[in-house]
């Protein structure tokens, strides 16, 4: 941006290329921005610099010191982020927030001004001496406070959007050694080849690590980077919910995509296939290295590619079982069925509903020197010591059928599957719970009981299943409620009683919900918990099952034996306060 307004006044002969070249070498000493120093130096006066941005980019101009703001639209933005952008909120009307900027053209700030508040958001250009009067002003603190806050923000790193929003000049000396992303060199070759392609080139190596970095900062589980018509969008999954994020000029298009495939060692040439690859990257956080991978993903799409990378950080791996969500009547049956020396545990639920975390935490569990656990995946998640995982690879013929043969050679005692696919898979499993292996593994329905009928669907036969299963557990995540601004949110009882309660139950339960804060980004939620149906295979379902009952007759069977539903366990986590009742409405059913 500082260059642009440099060249602009040159170009409208208001300074000349001296003055420009002695106001840029000032800049250069103190941080601050290029206009600031023009006008400080006296070449140019503020007005006039406000009015030609304003002409330029075709945004209305402002004088600060003729306008006075409401204190209850100043409370929107918090101080350092109106400090950060140099930015400064004038006015609501209805869903639309009105902004002072002193650089109208910085899309990242308006887009996290938006994520933050919830509001559209219109822009006005002001002087840059009228905005940090107006921040002084406004937020009581001093220039110095927040040139001390600056500070500290670039020696923390800042948020995403902190960092986007000062342009990608200026990235790399905001990031300071968290923008240094090394490339591990273990799942990293970059040719010769690829070195010279536009991805290599230094603000598009610059905004990935952003992305990249940004996203580890936010918590996400995903990134979701969506090439559109005349759009490039970048979005983050956190907490099980989408937010868009930013929107990259699209002339960075091809070199994201080619800066991301080189890193995960994809073929930068094949545009028409779909690819699917892995990151390691490591990064100094708060003076120490840490690894994350990013297991990535590359669909072609009508607009170019589509790539999404799920982020893996064992340090948030959950290995703590009682941690989960678990009730603990339900937990006391998951435990006693893993403890078991054969049959097999099924884990089902739909794709991100936390199955590879409850397995993971099954087999930490149950990981001993005297004991032989094998897991066929994929992908493999996560690098568990003391565990032999084999990463299946359909291209080779190596699938979860054949890697499951090749285990029963390797005498296992503990037999993982990532998940049971068909027939062959679910034949050899079952054939393995009864010959003295637990087998754990993975299938995609809807409850519990229902996965009974899905094998015999696959062409098991009813007394192999009846046989094999011990237990099977659905599941699904939910968020939490942030204890920071955790509050009552009554509900009539009505509602409460179409939600699941009883009658008497609804007139007792005090439903709680998130008022939205700081730490929560405004959400009112922060993490995720999870939904337990867990259902245990008793001589009675044995029976049922033997005959050929439906999953409706198993269901009901189940819960006369005790069982909890996934909408059960959803309302003994709104009535401890854990989540909220929208929440459990949304994931799951009576």
């Amino acid at each position: 941006m500082s260059v642009r307004i440099g060249e602009l006044l040159v170009k409208e002969k208001r300074i000349t290329p001296d003055q420009l070249q002695q106001a840029l070498k000032e800049q250069k000493g103190s941080g601050a921005k290029l206009g600031y120093h023009i006008v400080k130096m006296g070449f140019v006066k503020d007005e006039e610099l406000t009015a030609l941005l304003s002409r330029q980019y075709g945004v209305p101009s402002i004088n600060l010191s003729l306008f006075e703001i409401d204190s209850s639209v100043i409370k929107l933005i918090p101080a350092d982020t109106a400090r950060k952008y140099q930015i400064l909120p004038l006015s609501r009307s209805g869903a639309t927030l009105t902004i002072a900027m002193t650089d109208p053209t910085n899309v990242f700030a308006m887009d996290d001004i938006k994520f933050m508040t919830g509001y559209n958001v219109e822009p006005v250009v002001a002087s840059e001496i009228g905005v940090m009067e107006a921040l002084e002003k406004y937020y009581h603190g001093s220039q110095k406070a927040a040139t001390r806050a600056d500070a500290t923000a670039i020696a923390t790193i800042p948020s995403a959007l902190e960092m986007a929003s000062r342009g990608l000049e200026e990235l790399q000396a905001t990031l300071g050694d968290a923008g240094e992303v090394e490339v591990l060199e273990e799942l990293q070759e970059i040719s010769a080849e690829g070195l010279a392609r536009q991805g290599e080139e230094a603000p598009v190596v610059r905004l990935v690590n952003v992305v990249l970095m940004s996203a580890i900062q936010k918590g996400a589980s995903d990134i979701h980077i969506e090439p559109y018509e005349k759009e490039l969008r970048v979005r983050y999954r956190v907490d099980g919910i989408l937010y868009n994020i930013m929107s990259p000029p699209m002339r960075y298009r091809d070199a994201i995509s080619s800066r991301l495939k080189i890193m995960a060692k994809l073929d930068i040439a094949e545009k028409r296939l779909p690819q699917d690859g892995r990151i390691k990257i490591r990064f100094n956080e708060n003076g120490e290295a840490k690894e994350i991978d990013f297991r990535v993903s590359v669909l072609p799409t009508l607009f170019g590619e589509k790539i999404v990378m799920r982020l893996l950080d064992k340090d948030k791996l959950m290995l703590d079982m009682t941690r989960l969500g678990f009730e603990a009547e339900s937990l006391a049956k998951f435990e006693t069925a893993i403890l078991r020396p054969w049959g097999m545990v099924l884990v089902t639920g739909p794709t991100g509903s936390g199955k590879t975390n409850t397995l993971y935490s099954s087999i930490a569990k149950l990981n001993t020197p005297e004991t032989n656990i094998m897991t066929a995946e994929d992908p493999v998640e996560f690098n568990l010591a003391g565990i032999n995982q084999v990463q299946v690879r359909e291209n080779i013929g190596l699938n979860f059928a054949a890697a499951l043969r090749s285990f029963l050679r390797q005498d296992p005692n503990i037999i993982l599957v990532g998940e049971i696919r068909d027939f062959e898979t679910a034949e050899i499993a079952v054939k393995a719970a009864l010959t003295g292996h637990l087998v754990l593994s993975t299938l995609h329905t809807n409850d519990a009981p229902s996965t009974v009928n899905r094998l015999m669907n696959m062409g098991i036969e009813p007394f192999l299943v009846a046989s094999s299963v011990h237990l099977v557990c659905a599941q699904r995540l939910v968020r939490r409620i942030c204890t920071n601004c955790k509050q009552p949110s009554p509900h009539p009882a009505a509602a409460l009683v179409q939600a699941g309660y009883t009658a008497e139950d609804a007139t007792t339960v005090q439903p709680m919900k998130g008022r939205g804060c700081d730490s929560c980004n405004r959400t009112g939620y922060k993490g995720r918990v999870g939904l337990y149906e867990v259902m245990e295979v008793s001589e009675d379902l044995r029976e049922l099952i033997l005959v050929g009952a439906s999953g409706l007759e198993l269901r009901r069977k189940a819960i006369d034996e005790g069982m909890i539903t996934l909408r059960g366990s959803g309302l003994r986590k709104v009535q401890d306060g854990v989540t909220t009742v929208e929440e459990v409405v949304r994931e799951t059913v009576k």
